[in-house]
């Protein structure tokens, strides 16, 4: 703590040893839980404790007893393989974690899972460990607080004023999305967000020196960053770096916090041996020896220090009585504005939002599902007024903006023209964000402005691209996030890009993916529910759409709708020969292969399939009633890869699908060529019916 010159020496000194009790008691608390559960990484927090202790005793504005508190402060440990930190800290400064939770570290169901989990313990706002992901996270995060800022405080009262801060490692600043991510905070201007880089020069298998020689500082300087370095374990440097960074207004914040991983440890400290594996009870025993902490009890917490960490529970609690009170004065002035937030931070939307979604008729003209989904965002948008996002240098593709809304950026680029902005004006209320082509780290900001709330994010690029943003996707489904991806250019009809730009396997491999949903529609109707879904639904979804154009179904007999997953589209007249089972753009070729059938004296009955994950939802009589009794013959018709259509389509099956990827030529000419065309599609099923 800093000296006050006035203050008695015998004061100082009692201070002095009450922060240092706190210090190590994070370190205690951290070291002893690896130790029991013989498994973790005890080098961050014996070496981060000093700082992360200086953040969250003077820094950080939160309520233990009220985590979801919306004006609180949003903290990242995007280094979360030091998890024991987090939970550490959490335990100390009163949240809903018990000394029994932090004895049951990395053990089964326990409230302190190996890795941060958001939901599973009290005050974690996001899903760390991969690396570089809680850093792009965090910028997610601070690009809300900005937005909603900007839309909803007024000149009288601020209802949203809140910090995004971080602890981040060496780890995490080579990874690539993190690299992203801080290219657009730094050109966005984020200024409430701030990260301490504990910076100890170690990873997992080596000194960093061996696999990174930048100068971190100057790169993060060249992103438009403001940089400072610093001493990590002295926290008077600390406490002052962070005030420094709150006053930086402009510029997003590194703090460059020198530390020595594994500190206090006599054999491991500054050494790679003490990033992910346990002191051992001989080096644990060593190591509160050489820091003054009683080897016995484990666990143990000095009474001083308690209460100085449980001082955070009043300070929280007084905190949001005062927001609370702003707030109900804000409602007062502004009921319609309040009442708009408080359902945006509920995650509701208002009755009638998609009153103004276009709908389209049988026989109307063929249109593409990406430009139906452009039309259908652009008949909702201004009734969802934290609906917010944009692609990956992609909106005249992905045809996601929304013209009107203002491109989301600090006032100041209005100051030099900007070609391609979607709006007159920028501004932090803006609702179209330019993530240039940066694929994974929009995945993982669309991630953290969900972990935010207050928010319906999405983001957008081809669908080969899922690729590139595949990690971040798996931590939205893993995380519970309502996180919306737009993907576009769904199959090989892309046509003359070719194949590096032809999806073959990534549809089918997103279904994979435990919690996403994916909706491949079939045409315009289709992709207007498929919106209805990802706006009203609370988990991550996923939306595929075709690049050619698409008729419009005649939907007059369907027995079922896209939110039962699938659903008979058109029925035999009689009793169905064989079921055609189809999704998105494949699913006019089923109709067209139907009548051909008919023909030939062949009934089928059509079935459109836009979402695996839906359909699994409903009941067994559904299913059956939808796919026939078991033995049904059944083709899958699919422009992708057909690994998985036999959970459907069972033994008696067909599928025409691809094998290979794709070719360049144009896209009916390709389509043709890997036989996605009625005639085909109606070979295939008298063949299965051994009428070929």
């Amino acid at each position: 703590m800093a000296r006050d010159s006035n203050e008695p020496e015998e004061a100082l000194l009692a201070n002095a040893t009450l922060v240092n009790n706190a210090i190590n008691s994070i370190r205690t608390l951290s070291m002893d839980m690896v130790q029991k559960a013989n498994s973790g990484h005890p080098g961050l927090p014996l070496g981060a404790a000093p700082m992360a202790y200086a953040l969250w005793q003077n820094s950080l504005v939160h309520n233990p007893k009220n985590p979801h508190w919306f004006n609180r402060d949003r903290f990242v440990l995007s280094a979360g393989h030091g998890s024991a930190l987090l939970y550490s800290l959490l335990h100390l400064t009163g949240y809903d974690l018990s000394i029994e939770d932090l004895k049951n570290f990395r053990q089964m169901h326990s409230r302190t899972p190996g890795h941060p989990e958001r939901l599973d313990t009290p005050g974690v706002e996001v899903t760390t460990g991969p690396l570089g992901q809680g850093l792009a996270n965090g910028v997610g995060m601070a690009i809300a607080e900005a937005f909603l800022a900007a839309t909803f405080n007024t000149d009288a009262h601020t209802v949203i004023d809140h910090h995004t801060y971080g602890i981040v490692s060496d780890g995490d600043v080579v990874e690539g999305v993190a690299m992203e991510a801080a290219a657009i905070a730094g050109n966005l201007k984020l200024g409430k967000l701030i990260y301490l880089y504990d910076q100890n020069h170690i990873t997992l298998a080596a000194s960093a020196n061996v696999s990174m020689s930048e100068d971190v500082a100057k790169r993060f300087e060249a992103l438009n960053w403001h940089v400072q370095t610093i001493n990590g374990m002295d926290i008077d440097e600390v406490n002052a770096a962070l005030e420094a960074a709150r006053a930086e207004t402009g510029k997003p914040s590194i703090i460059c916090a020198q530390t020595t991983i594994g500190f206090g440890s006599p054999k491991k400290a500054g050494t790679f041996g003490a990033h992910g594996s346990p002191l051992g009870p001989d080096e644990v025993k060593a190591t509160k020896e050489n820091l003054g902490i009683p080897t016995e009890p484990d666990f143990y917490v000095p009474e001083d220090a308690s209460e100085h960490f449980l001082e955070a529970v009043a300070k929280g609690a007084a905190a949001e009585a005062a927001w609370n009170e702003t707030f109900a004065a804000y409602q007062q002035a502004n009921p319609e504005l309040a009442a708009k937030l408080e359902l945006a931070i509920a995650g509701e939307v208002a009755a009638g939002w998609d009153a103004d979604i276009p709908a389209w008729n049988a026989g109307d003209k063929p249109v593409s599902t990406r430009k139906a989904s452009g039309d259908v965002i652009g008949g909702f948008w201004k009734h969802v007024p934290t609906f917010i996002g944009g692609s990956a240098d992609l909106n005249s593709s992905t045809l996601t903006a929304m013209k009107g809304g203002g491109d989301f950026g600090d006032p100041s680029f209005n100051d030099f023209e900007s070609q391609g902005a979607v709006g007159d004006t920028w501004s932090y209320a803006g609702r179209n964000i330019h993530y240039g082509i940066r694929e994974h780290g929009m995945g993982a900001i669309v991630n953290g402005m969900a972990a935010h709330g207050g928010v319906i994010p999405f983001g957008s690029t081809f669908h080969v691209f899922t690729d590139y943003l595949r990690p971040s996707i798996r931590l939205a489904a893993l995380s519970h996030l309502k996180s919306i991806f737009v993907m576009t250019h769904d199959s090989i009809a892309v046509g003359e890009d070719g194949p590096t730009h032809e999806p073959i396997e990534q549809t089918m491999s997103l279904r994979l993916i435990p919690g996403l949903t994916v909706i491949r529609p079939a045409d315009a109707n289709e992709t207007a529910a498929a919106w209805r879904h990802a706006i009203e639904s609370d988990t991550a979804t996923l939306l595929v759409l075709s690049r050619q154009d698409l008729a419009v179904l005649d939907t007059s007999a369907a027995k079922g709708n896209l939110e039962n997953g699938a659903y008979i589209l058109s029925d035999a007249e009689g009793t169905s020969d064989v079921v055609l089972l189809a999704t998105g753009s494949e699913v006019e070729l089923a109709v067209a292969a139907q009548g051909e059938l008919a023909g030939k004296g062949v009934q089928a009955r059509v079935v459109s399939m836009p979402s695996w994950e839906l359909f699994r939802q409903q009941s067994k009589e559904y299913q059956q009633s939808v796919l026939g009794p078991a033995g049904t013959a059944r083709v899958s018709i699919e422009a992708g890869i057909t690994t998985g259509w036999a959970e459907w389509t069972g033994d008696n099956s067909a599928h025409v699908g691809m094998t290979t990827f794709g070719l360049s030529a144009p896209g009916k000419e390709v389509l043709k060529h890997f036989g996605f065309t009625s005639e085909n599609v109606t070979a295939v099923a008298m063949e299965l019916l051994g009428r070929g």
